[in-house]
């Protein structure tokens, strides 16, 4: 039961991670009530969803096509930002994890409830590749390579930054970054963390088929009702964890 209830959320998560970039929303709080200590099951997850990027890079080909370049200047930044925000983790202790994720999933869910706002901002219209939006780049790829949860949203936000491309292309690039990010911490975490590798077998078995899916879902589905009800669930369990942690 236990293995079924990974795999089919690693299906599901690995499509909204392709759709509406927010895999960890969905697959985190399983890996909790499962029983799997927070810190663990952060690094469990990281691990596993690499997969989901591998999946989704794969059935985003058609949309990548003409992308190399650009994936090529912004890699080396995302990949930096990624093991910057893995080594924060790895120095770090489970107890201060634990008392900062309620505040990270709260963010995140609020970052996916204001992210067409964001999108639509005179703030965020194309700047090119500036240090700024490197920078804020960057930024952002530590924030995945730490926690992860809403880091794609925060990472589409960031592309349209840099360039105009139309929505279902930069959610391509997207998960080309967003899996670069996560593989630099993901090879951290299996060699320097605690990974449960019981669940995150299916789990990843689960990511890769519901990221290769994601695309082709994305190119036919408005993601508002999926958004916001990611967003609901995201806030909901950061209530949860806070107080369970806080009280």
């Amino acid at each position: 039961m236990r293995v079924l209830t990974l795999l089919l959320t690693g299906v599901a998560a690995g499509v909204a991670g392709s759709v509406v970039s927010l895999a960890s929303l969905i697959s985190y709080p399983v890996l909790l009530a499962l029983g799997i200590p927070p810190l663990v099951a952060n690094m469990t997850n990281r691990v596993a969803i690499g997969w989901n990027g591998l999946g989704s890079v794969l059935g985003s080909r058609r949309e990548l096509a003409g992308l190399g370049p650009l994936s090529l200047t912004l890699a080396p930044v995302v990949m930096a930002g990624g093991a910057l925000g893995a080594a924060v983790l790895l120095a770090g202790s489970a107890r201060s994890f634990e008392l900062v994720v309620p505040v990270l999933m709260a963010l995140a869910s609020t970052a996916l409830l204001v992210q067409p706002w964001l999108q639509r901002s005179e703030r965020f219209a194309v700047r090119g590749t500036t240090p700024l939006t490197l920078g804020s780049l960057f930024a952002v790829a530590v924030y995945s390579g730490y926690f992860g949860a809403a880091g794609g949203v925060l990472t589409l936000v960031m592309i349209g930054w840099v360039v105009d491309l139309p929505m279902v292309r930069r959610n391509a690039l997207k998960n080309v970054l967003a899996t670069l990010a996560n593989l630099v911490a993901m090879v951290a975490y299996v060699v320097f963390g605690t990974v449960d590798w019981s669940a995150t077998v299916p789990l990843a078995a689960g990511f890769l088929v519901g990221g290769w899916c994601g695309p082709s879902v994305s190119r036919r589905m408005p993601d508002e009702a999926l958004r916001l009800l990611i967003c609901g669930c995201g806030l909901a369990v950061s209530a949860v964890l806070a107080w369970r942690t806080y009280r």
